[in-house]
C-alpha cells in the first residue's frame, strides 16, 4: 500500500474511532430527565435512546468491538505508512538496525498521538458538551452497526452477562433522581446564574421540611401571648393592645390547660357590635374555637399535612408530658420555606455576620441554618436528631446547661456563649480561624 493510501486509511480509521467515542460517551452522559422531556414532546428518537439506556449491553458491545478493531488496524497501517519514511530520514544519521528501531517507535508514537487527540479527546469533549443531541443523531448509524454485528454482539453479550451474574455485578442503570441530585443541580444552576441564591435556598428549605421538626419554627412557650378564662374585659383589651396578634390561646388557670383559641377578628367584631368581651360561660359560646394539638416531634412536612387535614392554620405543640412547649402557624412553616424572599435579614435576624467574618447567633437558631452559615457537614453532628437549635447543640456538647463564656469547638468553628438569661441561651459568638480548625481536627481524631 502506498504512503498516500495508508494516510487516507488512517484518516478513515480516526474518523471511525471518533464516531464510536462520541456515540459511547453521548449515550452514557445523556440525562434521562431531559430525554423524557423530549419524548413527552413527541421526539421518537428520545424514546429510543431511553430504551437503549435501559438495556445498553448490545450498544456498548458494538462500540468496544469497533474501537478495538480500529485500534489494531491503525497500528498495522500506521507502521507501514510512517516507518519507511522515518527510516529514510534517519538512515544518514544512524545504522540500519538503529534507524529501523527508532523509526518504528516514532511511527507508533505518531499514530498513537493522532488517535488520542483526534479520535478520543476532542470527540469526547464534544460529546460531553451536547450529550443528548449527539445521542439522538448517532443512534441511527449505531443501530445499523448493531444489525451488521448482531451475531458477534450476541456471543460477547452472552459471555458478558454470564460473568456479570457470576460476580454479582449490577447490570441495570439506576436512573432514580434523589434529593441530593436535585440540590446539586440547583447549586450548579446558581453558580451558572440560572437561579438566584434566595431561590436556591427555597428549594433546599423544601427538602428540609422532612427533617426539621416543628420546634425549629414554633413560637416558644415563654413568648406565647395567652388569655385566661377568668380574665376581665379590661385585661383582655389591654393585652391585645399591648401585644397584637391574629390568634390568642385561651387557657384555664395555667398555659398547660388549653381550652382553645380566639380569633382577633371575632373579638373586634364584638367590640363593633357593642357586645361584652368575656371568655367564660355561655357568653363565650362561638368565640372560643377548638385548637389543633400536635406532638413536638412532628416534622414540618407532617405539620403541613395536619393543617391541611384539619383545615386549620394554628396549632399548639405539646411534649410527651402534655405540657405546652410552643405554638405554630401555617405562616411560620411557609416563612421557613421562603426564607429571605419573604423575611429579609434585619436587626432581629437569628444569624448576623459581622465585619470580621464572625457571626452572632441566637440560641434558638435552627441547627441547619447554623451548619449552612459555617459550611459544615450535617453528617458530622454529634447525636443527630436529639436537638433542633443551636442551644440544644451546645447542651449536648457540654452535657449541661450552658453558662456565659462556655465555648465549644466544632467543624473548625468556635462557639462561645455570650449571654444566658434564666438558663436560656440568648446569644452565641461563632468565630472561625486556623486555631479553631486545628482544634476541631484534633477533637475529631
Amino acid at each position: 500500500m502506498s504512503v498516500t493510501a495508508s494516510l487516507w486509511v488512517i484518516v478513515l480509521l480516526i474518523g471511525c474511532s471518533a464516531f464510536l467515542a462520541m456515540a459511547e460517551l453521548a449515550m452514557a452522559s445523556a440525562r434521562s430527565v431531559k430525554l423524557r422531556q423530549l419524548a413527552d414532546e413527541g421526539d421518537a428518537r428520545a424514546q429510543s435512546v431511553l430504551a437503549v439506556q435501559a438495556a445498553p449491553g448490545s450498544y456498548f458491545t458494538v462500540v468496544q468491538i469497533g474501537q478495538n478493531m480500529v485500534a489494531i488496524l491503525g497500528g498495522v497501517v500506521g507502521d507501514g505508512a510512517f516507518s519507511p519514511t522515518f527510516e529514510r530520514w534517519l538512515a544518514p544519521l544512524l545504522s540500519v538496525s538503529a534507524a529501523s528501531a527508532v523509526a518504528l517507535v516514532a511511527s507508533v508514537l505518531l499514530v498513537t498521538s493522532l488517535f488520542i487527540l483526534l479520535a478520543d479527546l476532542i470527540p469526547k469533549r464534544v460529546a460531553l458538551a451536547e450529550p443528548e443531541a449527539l445521542a439522538l443523531r448517532l443512534l441511527a448509524p449505531m443501530r445499523v452497526l448493531m444489525w451488521l454485528l448482531h451475531p458477534v454482539v450476541r456471543v460477547f453479550n452472552g459471555l458478558a452477562n454470564a460473568l456479570v451474574r457470576l460476580f454479582g455485578l449490577p447490570d441495570q442503570r439506576d436512573d432514580r433522581v434523589t434529593s441530593g441530585d436535585i440540590l446539586a443541580l440547583t447549586e450548579a444552576g446558581t453558580q451558572a446564574g440560572a437561579l438566584n441564591a434566595p431561590e436556591q435556598r427555597v428549594i433546599e428549605n423544601v427538602f428540609e421540611l422532612d427533617t426539621r421538626t416543628v420546634e425549629s419554627a414554633m413560637t416558644t412557650r415563654n413568648r406565647i401571648v395567652h388569655l385566661l378564662e377568668g380574665d376581665g374585659e379590661d385585661i383582655i383589651r389591654a393585652r391585645i393592645a399591648e401585644q397584637p396578634h391574629s390568634t390568642y390561646l385561651v387557657c384555664r388557670e395555667t398555659i398547660d390547660h388549653v381550652l382553645g383559641y380566639v380569633d382577633a377578628t371575632d373579638l373586634f367584631a364584638r367590640v363593633l357590635r357593642g357586645e361584652a368581651i368575656t371568655l367564660k360561660g355561655d357568653a363565650a359560646a362561638g368565640l372560643i374555637q377548638r385548637v389543633l394539638m400536635v406532638p413536638d416531634r412532628l416534622t414540618l412536612s407532617e405539620m403541613l399535612k395536619q393543617f391541611r387535614e384539619a383545615h386549620e392554620d394554628f396549632a399548639v405543640i405539646v411534649n410527651e408530658y402534655s405540657l405546652v412547649v410552643g405554638v405554630i402557624t401555617l405562616n411560620d412553616v411557609m416563612s421557613t420555606v421562603m426564607g429571605t424572599l419573604v423575611a429579609p435579614h434585619d436587626d432581629e435576624a437569628q444569624i448576623v455576620q459581622r465585619g470580621d467574618g464572625s457571626w452572632l447567633m441566637d440560641g434558638l437558631t435552627p441547627i441547619g441554618d447554623v451548619l449552612r452559615a459555617i459550611d459544615a457537614d450535617p453528617a458530622e453532628l454529634p447525636q443527630r436528631g436529639q436537638y433542633d437549635t443551636l442551644a440544644g447543640f451546645l447542651m449536648v456538647m457540654l452535657r449541661r446547661i450552658p453558662r456565659r463564656t462556655d465555648a465549644v469547638v466544632f467543624a473548625g468553628a468556635r462557639f462561645e456563649v455570650l449571654d444566658v438569661d434564666n438558663a436560656k441561651v440568648d446569644q452565641v459568638l461563632v468565630t472561625r480561624d486556623a486555631a479553631s480548625a486545628t482544634a476541631s481536627e484534633q477533637l475529631s481524631k
